[in-house]
């Protein structure tokens, strides 16, 4: 992505801190790292071939200007929750938060200076574990969401924040921007009316994954798109539609849910 001729590096990042020996959050893992090792293999091919790919690739000044954007805790958490209790997830967060500034820090020693970071979102407002796990009425929050799910979430958001305060102490020449999408998506889920999207988090009461098939109260479900994505809020269960993260955007763009109050355009132009 480029803005203002320059350059946007997003990184949706996910640690193996959560300490579950599973075998398939292994395997996922493995078949990220060997997708990204594709991806990489590929672009060097093509530049070595094409003067014209060459030109187009960012040169190495490029990566110290260059905004980072970096999405942070909801894969850990999500793993966690459907394999350990609350409680043991909410223990293996400093361990995943010490990575996560790991991955900071070793950016920040190859050049990298603006850091646009997310917190997680409420992860008990998705679709996918109201229906695998719907709460009883005591854990069930005003939107209808997993209120247990969400202290996770929460507790994982303060040690976050906490960590890139000290990140900024210990690099006072870095831009860290931290971004509350949490209050962002949850204010979304509480207004959704506001937006024409339905107010019930739940779009049914069954979840299938996209292409399968299950049966549901003795009906043969095909797991297939909703008929207009962009009116709702999410699309699998999981992620968010388009539609969704376009409010999004509008409302975290600005720096009304930054710490400090800074806008994606002015944390970049202090990158450059």
């Amino acid at each position: 992505m480029t803005m203002n001729q320059g350059l946007v590096i997003f990184q949706q990042y996910s640690t193996s801190g959560i300490q579950i020996l599973i075998l398939e959050v292994y395997r996922r893992c493995l078949v990220e790292l060997f997708f990204l090792m594709v991806r990489l293999s590929l672009v060097n091919l093509l530049a070595g071939k094409s003067s014209d790919i060459q030109s187009k690739l960012p040169k190495p000044k490029d990566f110290s200007r260059a905004l980072y954007m970096m999405d942070s805790g909801q894969n850990d958490i999500h793993y966690g929750l459907e394999y350990m209790i609350e409680e043991e997830v909410k223990k293996s967060i400093p361990n995943i938060i010490s990575q996560f500034t790991v991955a900071v820090v070793q950016l920040y020693e190859k050049g990298a200076r603006a850091f646009w970071i997310h917190n997680t979102g409420p992860i008990g407002c998705l679709p996918y574990f109201l229906v695998k796990y719907p709460p009883s009425p005591d854990n069930a929050d005003q939107n209808g969401c997993v209120k247990s799910y969400n202290e996770v979430a929460q507790e994982f958001n303060k040690q976050l924040k906490d960590s890139v305060s000290r990140l900024r102490d210990q690099h006072p020449d870095a831009v860290l921007i931290c971004v509350d999408l949490y209050s962002a998506k949850y204010s979304l889920i509480s207004n959704a009316k506001d937006y024409g999207i339905p107010s019930d988090v739940t779009v049914g009461d069954a979840y299938v994954d996209c292409g399968k098939k299950t049966m549901v109260n003795g009906t043969e479900i095909f797991g297939s798109l909703c008929r207009n994505p962009p009116k709702y809020i999410s699309w699998d269960g999981i992620h968010y539609t388009q539609g969704a993260n376009k409010l999004l955007v509008k409302h975290i763009a600005n720096g009304s849910f930054s710490e400090p109050r800074v806008s994606i355009t002015k944390a970049y132009t202090k990158s450059s």
